[in-house]
């Protein structure tokens, strides 16, 4: 059965912050004052049609009336909750949800004092230990990177502005012959007076470099040519947008200061990769090709990693994809990487599932791995990962491994290729967001028990693990 979709904060919100009656809105929706109460109260549910008549009539994107940022919010707010801070606070997963979904500013506001008070803890412990030196616990600090990922975990992995400019720009830069790269070049040679010059690893140990005396931009010539191609773009993306990019990292209100400059490099990557695969041809292409990444790979002379990454970011109003997860994990387990645009949850903090195929991916390089997956919560996933290796094209230069992982809630599996691998079996992996998150009690692959969970152990009984769950 289909959940009923509630979104009455969301849409008061957008009704306030333009400065509308309930009057005024009803009047826009033609429905009557009384009916638009209910639904800002969460007395009502909304239908599809209501939901596509209030993103026309506040001009946003579908995704914001959706579950999913409730979902995502709840999540995170499970995991802040969990944190011994807060002692032996009991938040039932419905409680959490119904918070998100109808308080999500004061879920926000409890995020953000979290990550305040763990950023002033590492900065006290940090004194204290210059004062005194001795050894202590140390707290982690909010990282940079984890405030950016959440910001583009929060507005869906889909930016708007950049996504429309650099698809206009695309069709303006096709109109020049050549191959991807001849194009980019003779763009910034016409338009912006910068020459491409290619300079070997050992004098160039970057992957580009604009300088602006010279009028020209370095490229490291062992990388590959779909790199090569995608670091050009990332300049483009600077000389072209950078303002509009600086707006959106202004509006974002970041708490580490380092988090603006992370932010914008990595929206000058979303631009870079919106141009090299423009939303409307990428998306019919991915739908003709029912998304075979390789297919796409040399459709669009792009690496699988971008490829991936682009099909998670199809979430443009009314011409939306099949909405999909990214993630790039490291040989030891670290999520370097990730985005999802439907209600799989990453945890903000630590490793993933061990059971997810995502690890398995190293075992068998050159592989697509398929997989149905299930979440605690009931929700059944196509997850499909492979193995990858990035670095310059030489005999002796130093490779980085990493998987790479997508996915799509099994009702969309059908319009991925990959779905035709795992048709006739019926195999479920049953998966969480990862140990200390997973309540489930019996999985051989838990590494340590749930933070909120109390522990049993019997000194007669051993079972699977060495406790019982509580």
């Amino acid at each position: 059965m289909r959940r009923k979709l509630f979104a009455g904060a969301t849409i008061r919100r957008l009704r306030e912050e333009r400065d509308w009656t309930q009057l005024e809105l009803a009047r826009r929706l033609n429905i009557s004052p009384s009916y638009l109460s209910q639904i800002e109260a969460s007395q009502r549910s909304l239908s599809g049609t209501m939901v596509v008549d209030l993103a026309r009539v506040f001009r946003v994107n579908l995704s914001i009336f959706t579950d999913d940022l409730g979902d995502r919010l709840a999540a995170n707010l499970r995991e802040t909750l969990a944190d011994p801070l807060f002692g032996t606070i009991e938040v039932n997963p419905r409680e959490l949800r119904t918070a998100a979904v109808q308080m999500p500013q004061i879920g926000r506001a409890l995020l953000d004092l979290h990550a305040q008070y763990q950023s002033l803890e590492a900065r006290y412990r940090a004194l204290d230990e210059a004062v005194h030196p001795e050894p202590s616990q140390p707290r982690r600090p909010i990282s940079a990177f984890d405030e950016v990922r959440d910001f583009f975990h929060f507005i869906g992995n889909y930016v708007d502005e950049l996504d429309l400019a650099a698809e206009a720009l695309a069709t303006q830069i096709s109109e020049i012959p050549g191959d991807p790269r001849q194009r980019i070049e003779i763009y910034l040679a016409s338009e912006h007076g910068l020459s491409v010059v290619e300079c070997p690893p050992d004098s160039h140990p970057a992957q580009s470099r604009l300088e602006r005396e010279a009028g020209r931009i370095t490229l490291n010539e062992a990388l590959p040519v779909s790199s090569q191609v995608f670091a050009l773009a990332r300049h483009v993306a600077r000389l072209t947008h950078g303002e509009t990019a600086d707006a959106i990292v202004e509006q974002a209100g970041f708490l580490n200061r380092d988090s603006a400059l992370v932010c914008s490099a990595a929206l000058s990557n979303y631009f870079a990769g919106a141009l090299t695969m423009p939303y409307g041809a990428f998306r019919d292409e991915a739908r003709r090709m029912r998304h075979d990444v390789e297919r796409l790979a040399i459709r669009f002379g792009a690496s699988l990693e971008q490829v991936c990454h682009r099909l998670s970011t199809l979430q443009r109003s009314g011409q939306e994809g099949v909405p999909m997860y990214f993630l790039r994990v490291d040989r030891a387990g670290n999520i370097t990487k990730r985005h999802s645009a439907t209600r799989f949850q990453f945890a903000r903090y630590g490793g993933a599932c061990p059971i997810w195929n995502i690890h398995e991916a190293f075992e068998m390089p050159d592989r697509f791995l398929v997989q149905r997956a299930e979440m605690p919560d009931g929700r059944q996933y196509l997850s499909i990962a492979r193995a990858i290796s990035k670095g310059e094209s030489r005999f002796d230069a130093v490779r980085s491994r990493y998987a790479i992982g997508i996915g799509c809630e099994m009702a969309y599996a059908d319009e991925l290729i990959y779905a035709d691998a795992i048709r006739s079996s019926g195999k479920i992996a049953e998966i969480g967001i990862n140990c200390r998150l997973c309540e489930r009690p019996d999985c051989p692959q838990r590494a340590m028990p749930p933070l909120d969970r109390a522990v049993i152990v019997d000194p007669w009984e051993r079972g699977i693990l060495p406790y019982r769950l509580g």
